[in-house]
């Protein structure tokens, strides 16, 4: 089954194989002329990149690549990357790669025209209207993993290098013009990466699903995108080449972040701090803290994830869910614990005040307090 699609919802976004062939054009539909591709250092030299390239500069548009990009992108990134941006008189940017690929092209499309730092933008209040909005470039966005969702994001996760603590930067403009998402591009992603971003979208939709705050439309996203999840995971995990699966699993991505909207909760606040201070992978972290967080919420969600549990076809209500999620943890290779991920308990007080302080915390549908968190951390190891 070849699936090809046009959406124009939240942006627009060319799904199907080989679409990759379309960037130029993505590019140009933007007003572009010197596009500037940013991604990390592990995709740069690798076919798909350099067949990016080669689409950009046999239409003319030039063959700049940006690359120094940590897993876990920070400041330094960032101004290296605005540096090349403007240096080379560039006009806009393809963002390209996972989630740290993603945004830090994002976040250097954004940051190129803006005269304060990067921090003064973090997404508190209404502090994006600090930008100047005309500064900011173009972004085609195309993703090589389906996980983090970033290609259809409002946002940038950055780490801070001194602090270690993950800031999420937002503006409305950080949403990108055009997508493609080419499902090609992800066959060869190691196993670990398939099951570890996987995890993360769907660590999305459960988290979107169901944190209290009111927006039915991103709940109904977020169901659909757990039923992608359980059904196309594991195709994806067991035969990297299954283009359907992959496929599905990229539109899972999307959904998770266009759902995640409506909040994140308990799984996010603890990851982050975990992935800041251990460089762990997002998405692998998600998985393992996502058992615990989901006990500590039951007398919350106990009605909400029987119903969901209805929807994706598992029997036994909260219980039949749970005991779905450990076995697709197990047979995608997620380490049990933090423990087995080779994470010591020692530092539990300083990742429970990162926690609280983490934004994804206010949408935990059981108040979060630096008490029962520190005991939910150490029911994680």
């Amino acid at each position: 089954m070849n699936i090809v699609a046009n959406w124009s919802y939240p942006t627009a976004i060319k799904m199907g194989r080989g679409r990759i062939k379309e960037l130029a054009d993505a590019c140009k539909s933007l007003g572009m002329k010197k596009p500037l591709l940013v991604t990390d250092r592990g995709l740069a030299p690798m076919q798909i990149t350099q067949a990016a390239l080669d689409v950009l500069e046999e239409a003319g548009l030039g063959r700049a690549i940006f690359a120094d990009v940590d897993p876990n992108p920070n400041e330094i990134n960032l101004e290296a990357g605005i540096k090349a941006y403007k240096d080379g008189g560039h006009d806009g940017v393809v963002a390209f790669g996972g989630g740290s690929g993603l945004d830090l092209g994002k976040c250097v499309a954004f940051m190129a025209g803006q005269t304060r730092p990067v921090w003064d933008f973090e997404d508190i209040g209404d502090w994006w209207t600090r930008a100047n909005s005309d500064g900011i470039a173009p972004i085609v966005a195309v993703p090589t993993t389906a996980g983090t969702g970033s290609e259809v994001g409002r946002a940038s996760v950055i780490t801070n290098s001194k602090t270690h603590v993950k800031k999420i930067i937002f503006h409305p403009k950080f949403l990108p013009g055009v997508v493609i998402a080419d499902p090609e591009l992800t066959v060869g992603m190691p196993k670990m990466i398939t099951a570890g971003t996987g995890m993360d979208a769907f660590a999305h939709c459960l988290e979107a699903y169901s944190s209290p705050f009111y927006h039915p439309m991103s709940q109904g996203i977020a169901l659909e995108g757990m039923r992608l999840v359980k059904e196309y995971l594991p195709r994806a995990y067991h035969d990297g080449t299954d283009i359907e699966a992959r496929t599905n699993m990229m539109s899972a991505a999307a959904m998770g972040a266009v759902a995640f909207q409506k909040g994140l909760g308990a799984i996010h606040s603890l990851s982050h701090p975990i992935g800041a201070v251990y460089n762990t992978h997002h998405g692998m972290t998600n998985a393992v803290v996502m058992p615990p967080v989901l006990k500590f919420n039951r007398s919350a969600i106990e009605e909400k994830i029987a119903r969901a549990a209805a929807y994706l076809g598992i029997s036994g209500g909260f219980d039949g869910f749970y005991d779905y999620v450990l076995s697709l943890r197990a047979e995608l290779g997620v380490p049990e614990n933090l423990t087995a991920m080779g994470i010591k308990s020692d530092r539990v007080d300083e990742l429970t005040a990162m926690a609280i302080e983490d934004p994804s915390c206010g949408g935990n549908p059981v108040k979060m307090t630096l008490e029962n968190t520190k005991a939910l951390f150490l029911d994680c190891f």
